[in-house]
């Protein structure tokens, strides 16, 4: 079996269908709305909440069967219906279009799978067993949680604005290298603050 690829992907201006809007189809599109995607759904039926994201024009909603148009001009395609005729025949027009799909549940139509993430602000940690066992990537997730708790959304914001002011500092670049590579301890980045005074004495802070 060939292994899986993880990657971060960018879905800000893209287009993406989705097909199912009842229990399952829900929570996909909860977690496409920060993305900044084009989010389009076709449904034969919806839940109150995602009707609720289609009157705040958070979503595109059309309440009937799929077409294969629908996928025109989509980037990735998810598909959350109970029926396994129309999971595959929206699978099939994905794969012959050249478009990412995932059927929820169903691995042997899935192009990519979700992980179990963990979010802590721009941190995220993703968990995947390549759809084996989704049981355990969460049982994993509720680990990571535990061990990287709230706090560490605003750290990772502080590393961020640090690491702007070292790269846009006049200190050599071996000495830049050093203090981004020693950046995983708050007490490094307060040490890399005070090489700064200039840019500290402005307002930066960690």
């Amino acid at each position: 079996m060939t292994s899986l690829f993880p990657m971060f992907i960018k879905l800000a201006h893209k287009q993406v269908l989705v097909v199912g809007a009842g229990r399952v189809g829900e929570p996909k599109i909860a977690g496409l709305l920060e993305t900044g995607a084009r989010i389009r759904v076709v449904a034969l039926e919806a839940t109150p909440t995602v009707r609720g994201w289609a009157r705040e024009r958070k979503i595109e909603l059309e309440i009937r069967p799929f077409n294969a148009s629908d996928l025109d001009g989509a980037f990735l395609a998810i598909v959350a219906t109970a029926s396994r005729t129309l999971n595959e025949r929206v699978y099939n027009e994905a794969q012959r279009r050249g478009i990412l799909c995932n059927v929820v549940d169903v691995p042997d139509l899935c192009d990519f799978f979700y992980p179990s993430v963990v979010r802590r602000g721009d941190l995220q940690i993703a968990v995947s067993t390549a759809g084996n066992s989704p049981s355990l990537a969460q049982k994993i997730r509720q680990q990571l949680e535990k061990q990287f708790g709230p706090g560490y959304a605003e750290w990772v914001r502080e590393l961020g604005e640090t690491r702007k002011l070292i790269l846009a500092s006049d200190l050599d670049k071996q000495r830049k290298l050093e203090l981004l590579h020693s950046l995983a301890s708050r007490e490094a980045a307060e040490a890399a603050l005070a090489e700064l005074p200039e840019l500290t004495a402005k307002g930066a802070e960690v």
